[in-house]
This record gives C-alpha cells, structure tokens and sequence, in this order.
C-alpha cells in the first residue's frame, strides 16, 4: 500500500509526491492530456517541464498524472513526462475509462475528469489545468457534453482555469456548472474568462481577490461537507489573450471543417485546438502556454497557503 492507502499494484507514487503528502507539504495536480493531445511536439514536453517548474518555484510539489502501462501515475520522474510527451499509443482516458485501460495494461493520459478523481483519491485537494470541457455547441442535437461537468459535481476538489473552452457553448456550460452544484469563484474578475479570452461574454456570482479568501471558501466547503468542486476562474489579462475578432474568424471555419469531416465526440476539441495552432500561426499555441503557466502558479500559491492553515493546529498542538 502507499499513500491514503492506495493499491501499490496499481498505483505508482512519485517519492516525492509521497513525501509530500505524508508530511502536509503544498501538492499541485496537473493533467497530461494537454501533453499529449493539448500541444504539439517538442513544445508540449517543454511547457510540461515549465509549468511543473513553475509550481515549485512556489513552494508546491506538482503531481502530473498519468497511466503507463496500466499503471496509475501519481507524480512523473522525467522518463515518464518524456514518454507522455512522444509515444504515439498514449490514449485520451477520462473517468469512465480508467479501469479498462488499466485492466487491459494500456497508457493513457488524464482528461480534468480523470485527473480530478485520481488527484482527489490520493489525497491531493488542488489542481491546476487550462480550461475546463463543457457543453459542446449544438448539444441540443448531438447531446455531446464532457465528462468533466459531472465529475467535478462529485469530487470535492479546487480547480484552477481559465473558465471553459472558448470553442464550446459557454452559457450552457455555466447552467450545466450550476445544476450540478460546482463553485465558481472568479479570481481578480467577475467576468467568467473563456479560455483564449479573457472574457467569455458572462458573469461569476462570486469573487476574490486573494489566495486566502480561496483557502478560507475550501476549509468552509470542507467543513460543511461540499462534495463538488471549487472552481477559481482566472483570465489572462486582456492584452495578453488572442485577438477576439480573430478568434471569432478562426472558430467559425474551424466548426464548419469539424463539421464537413464529421469529427464528434472527444474528438473536437483536439481538432479544433490543432486548427486554431495551424491558422493563428501559432499566436493561439502561445497564448496556451500562458494560460497553463499563470494557473499553475496560482494553484501552487493557493496549495501553499491551504497547506500552511490546514498544518497548523497539528503544528500548534
């Protein structure tokens, strides 16, 4: 067995990660799809190692999470991170999907939803990605909608983004947020950010300004016995986000490609993110970056100060 007791036959824990764990010390999770499928190669392995970089450079562990061969890994030396980056049989693997990968000795990198349950299961509370998954556009007809929505209703974990995917349907997605009970906090803003955007177009109810007041919401959900997610939306300032009138002109040609190949399902948002890398001529692929940057730093401030509180009566007693 290994941390909170979780199987050493399925389960691979970084010493470091575990270390950190067992003594309270500040952990960041981190989701691998963005490696895989989120940006091309080589950038992909070199943002991976920055934001992990940057995590730690805030007094926070970063816990990347990924399966290799059917092995769940909670925290990635750097052959690990270096495989996820380049071997062409790493799979996008949500929630559903964790325990036949596993059973049948596959790789797979983690999606929000997987990765919010593997970093909650090992006792990790905060997490930091790029944008959340949502409710596609046209979901009227096509139903299609992430996985990640309903796993964040049920696991009581702080999520650091810049909202939603600005490729979905926004307004949806806050309803669907709403219905199933997840926090949203805007951090710095009561504009809800999307993604590429620094505005969606929509407002948060509620807003901080502080790594404390986040910490103070996470103790008080802890307290009264929240079982969703917390998520703190944060923008990227404005005249760091991709020009919207060429976001608007990039989105719309790459809905009706998507549209003209039939790409459905989890398909989309790869394609689409590949499409606006190739027609922004790369300008979207670094606004990406900062994105995953910025919100990995915030989150490790966030893990640092919730760790100091929650170690504090422990500490004083």
């Amino acid at each position: 067995m290994t941390v909170a007791g979780l199987e050493s036959d399925l389960f691979v824990v970084s010493p470091e990660v575990e270390e950190a764990l067992r003594s309270g010390t500040a952990v960041v999770a981190l989701e691998s799809t963005i490696i895989s499928h989120g940006l091309p190669r080589p950038e992909n392995l070199r943002v991976a190692t920055e934001v992990e970089d940057i995590v730690r450079s805030r007094g926070a562990i970063p816990a990347t999470i990924a399966i290799l061969d059917g092995r769940v890994r909670i925290g990635l030396d750097e052959g690990a991170l270096d495989q996820v980056a380049h071997r062409d049989d790493i799979v996008k693997v949500s929630t559903r999907d964790l325990a036949t990968l596993t059973a049948l000795g596959g790789s797979g990198a983690t999606t929000v939803a997987a990765t919010s349950h593997l970093a909650q299961r090992a006792g990790i509370t905060v997490f930091a990605t790029g944008g959340l998954g949502g409710v596609h556009r046209e979901a009227r007809d096509s139903w299609d909608e992430s996985a990640d929505l309903t796993a964040l209703s049920t696991t009581p974990i702080t999520v650091v983004c810049a909202g939603v995917k600005s490729i979905l349907d926004v307004q949806a997605t806050l309803e669907r947020l709403e219905t199933l009970n997840v926090g949203i906090l805007g951090f710095g803003t009561q504009q809800f950010p999307g993604f590429y955007l620094s505005d969606s177009g929509y407002t948060v109810g509620w807003s901080v300004d502080s790594v404390e007041a986040v910490s103070d919401i996470m103790l008080a959900r802890t307290r009264l016995g929240v079982s969703a997610a917390l998520v703190v939306a944060y923008p990227l300032p404005t005249d760091a986000q991709l020009d919207p009138d060429l976001h608007h002109e990039v989105l719309e040609e790459g809905l009706r490609r998507a549209a003209a190949r039939n790409v459905t399902g989890k398909d989309v948002t790869p394609f689409l993110l590949d499409h606006f890398h190739r027609a922004t001529h790369g300008a979207s692929l670094m606004v990406n970056e900062q994105i995953i940057v910025r919100n990995a730093e915030l989150a490790a401030r966030i893990a640092v100060m919730h760790a100091t509180r929650t170690r504090a009566p422990e500490a004083g007693g």
